[in-house]
C-alpha cells in the first residue's frame, strides 16, 4: 500500500481497471471514504468498464443520497458486470450503514426492466434481488418475480426469483409480522 499513500484519488480510481492493482486501490479508496467520493463518482463515467464496476462496488459501501441517482443510471451501463455491480449496490442494505436505500419510486422500474429483458443472467439474478425488496409492498414486484420464476431461460435466475415469491424462503423470512 505504500505506493498509494501519496496517490491522488483519481489515480487510485484509474487503478481499479488494472487487475494487478485493483484490490489495493479498492481498499485504499474505501479507507479514504468520503474524501474520495467525488473521484469515485467521476469514475462511473470512465471508458474502462472495470473502473466503472469498481466504482459501483465502492459506492455499495460509500454511497450517500447524492450518489443514488448515479448508481441507478449505472443499471443501464453497456457492460453486464457494471450493471450487476450497480444493481447489487442498490439492493444491498448490509454495507450501507446509516444511509437509507432508495425506495421503489426510484429503483423498481429499472430493476423490473433488467429482470424481464437483460441479456445477461447474472444481471437478471441481481435484478431479482432488488425487485425482491419490494414484494411485500408492490404488486408489480410479485408479478415480475413470479413470471421470472416460471419463465426465465436461466435455472439460476428462476431459482433466485422463487426465493422472493410468496412461499419462497426470502419472502417468508422478510414478511412483515403482524403486531399484537
Amino acid at each position: 500500500m505504500l505506493g498509494f499513500v501519496r496517490a491522488d484519488h483519481e489515480a487510485l480510481v484509474a487503478c481499479l481497471g488494472d487487475p494487478q492493482r485493483a484490490v489495493a486501490a479498492h481498499r485504499e479508496l474505501l479507507r479514504r471514504g468520503e474524501d474520495a467520493l467525488g473521484a469515485v463518482r467521476a469514475g462511473l463515467r470512465h471508458r474502462n468498464p472495470a473502473v466503472r464496476e469498481g466504482c459501483c462496488r465502492l459506492l455499495d459501501h460509500l454511497v450517500d443520497t447524492d450518489s443514488m441517482g448515479l448508481l441507478i443510471a449505472m443499471a443501464d451501463d453497456p457492460d453486464a458486470r457494471v450493471r450487476t455491480a450497480a444493481l447489487h449496490a442498490l439492493a444491498c442494505d448490509r454495507c450501507k450503514g446509516d444511509t437509507c436505500a432508495p425506495g421503489a419510486d426510484r429503483v423498481l422500474e429499472p430493476a423490473l426492466r433488467r429482470l424481464a429483458s437483460d441479456p445477461d443472467p447474472h444481471v437478471r439474478a441481481m435484478a431479482a434481488e432488488l425487485v425482491g425488496k419490494f414484494v411485500h409492498t408492490e404488486v408489480r414486484a410479485v408479478t415480475a418475480l413470479e413470471t421470472s420464476h416460471a419463465q426465465d431461460p436461466s435455472p439460476a435466475v428462476r431459482k433466485k426469483a422463487g426465493w422472493f415469491t410468496p412461499g419462497g424462503t426470502v419472502y417468508e423470512r422478510t414478511a412483515p409480522r403482524a403486531s399484537r
